[in-house]
């Protein structure tokens, strides 16, 4: 218990810096468990209109205090523009020796990640560790835990962190403004297009700033490039998004310009939540139901090894997840007198770090021949040659699913351990002995 207190806990006493409109508040987290060794520094902004009686809205940027960002709150607070908001500006961990030496600079592992490492660490050890902060006259900092009232902000790296931060996690963040963002081959930020374009959309507001003359490096590509390939990938999954393109280059300087206008456009409709816009996927919109309420839980588990292997309808090839950890694929084998041969690697699915192997749950397929499979990034549905073509998401916090199957009346159904859930969607189970029509050499 003490341990856990001083990872959670321990930070600077805190020093309090006073301005006109608000309070600056110093913190320092130590010894994480996410990213051990590290040493975070930060500062807590409070407004002269917090009261300490009802929680706040959240304000996170990334990189400590950029595009004056507190006075730019002031007023819109005070103009009644954006709600009474806490500011969180924190600064990347770095890893030192007892001398003071810096042996360890964190900022490209904990920002340019493309996984959901960096949202959990803001969940449960930043957040906590400013909620349990008092200010100097005595008010308890109280943050609001609805995604419509929680907005992140980063910088190039920090940009890329932000919107990770809220793609992982559209539960813990709706709003987003990524200026000159790092999505290029640096950790695997130039797949994110692609994986937006797959996946349903999410209930986030998006808003992207960068310039022509943003970096072009030979060995990670075209920051300004990867910009508008992920706002075009927003725009066509059906976001809230807005962009910024001028001819600047690599720093902080337009998004600085921008930045009051950013924040009247993200809060114009408080306390609303971003809508889930309409996707341009054809693939993924004919399987989203109309009558679609999201995923619900509908029993108490069902225990068990999970299915690995599942034979394709017409009885004539079986999908076969390999022995985990193997990589991204699934395969499937020709079955001649029921033995199966000729194996391929051949449904080829998205991961989300390449740093290590894709968790693949479980298959199945559905009566017009799509593999469905449940991975650690999602529910993957391949056509019949093999492409992952829609990414549906999983219930927040399942970790392992057994058996996925589909029902004549359209449910998807997911059976854990623990729990039993199930979402309606535009599907059929498949007809064993019967061939789904051909989709063709597509």
């Amino acid at each position: 218990m003490i341990k856990r207190l001083l990872l959670i806990l321990i930070f600077a006493a805190a020093t309090l810096t006073a301005r006109a409109g608000h309070v600056l508040i110093d913190g320092t987290l130590e010894q994480s468990t996410i990213y051990p060794g590290t040493v975070h520094t930060f500062q807590v902004y409070v407004p002269d209109q917090y009261d300490g009686k009802r929680p706040a809205a959240l304000y996170v940027g990334l990189d400590g205090v950029l595009c004056h960002a507190p006075e730019v709150m002031d007023s819109l607070i005070a103009a009644q523009k954006m709600p009474v908001t806490i500011g969180l500006f924190l600064q990347p961990g770095v890893v030192k020796a007892s001398n003071g030496t810096v042996l360890r600079y964190n900022r490209c592992y904990e920002f340019d990640a493309t996984t959901g490492t960096f949202a959990h660490f803001l969940e449960s050890e930043v957040l906590p560790l400013v909620e349990r902060m008092v200010t100097g006259n005595g008010k308890p900092i109280r943050l609001s835990q609805r995604p419509q009232d929680r907005m992140i902000f980063g910088l190039s790296s920090g940009g890329i962190a932000a919107f990770n931060a809220a793609w992982h996690r559209p539960d813990l963040f709706g709003k987003v403004f990524t200026g000159v963002g790092t999505f290029v081959a640096m950790r695997g930020g130039n797949d994110l297009q692609a994986l937006v374009r797959k996946t349903e959309p999410l209930p986030l507001r998006v808003f992207i700033q960068d310039g022509s003359n943003d970096a072009w490096n030979p060995l990670f590509g075209h920051w300004y490039e990867g910009n508008q390939m992920l706002a075009s990938a927003l725009q066509f999954a059906g976001y809230d998004v807005q962009c910024d393109w001028s001819d600047g280059g690599h720093n902080v300087t337009r998004s600085t310009q921008i930045f009051p206008q950013v924040m009247e456009w993200m809060w114009r409709d408080w306390p609303d939540k971003p809508a889930v816009g309409t996707s341009s996927n054809d693939f993924l919109q004919t399987l989203l139901s109309s009558d679609d309420k999201g995923w619900e839980k509908a029993g108490n588990g069902t225990p068990g090894q999970p299915v690995t292997r599942i034979i394709y309808p017409d009885l004539t090839t079986i999908a076969i997840i390999p022995p985990q950890p193997s990589g991204n694929t699934v395969w499937q084998y020709i079955l001649q007198n029921s033995q199966p041969t000729h194996g391929e690697p051949f449904y080829w699915l998205h991961n989300d770090d390449n740093s290590r192997p894709l968790d693949i749950h479980t298959i199945t397929f559905d009566g017009q021949g799509n593999l469905w499979a449940v991975t650690s990034v999602g529910i993957q549905v391949c056509d019949q040659n093999g492409r992952v073509r829609a990414i549906l998401r999983l219930p927040q916090g399942i970790a392992t699913v057994n058996e996925i199957t589909i029902t004549s009346d359209g449910w998807v159904w997911l059976h854990t351990p623990t729990s039993d859930w199930r979402r309606h969607f535009n599907v059929t189970p498949p007809t064993l002995g019967t061939r789904p029509p051909s989709q063709g050499q597509g």
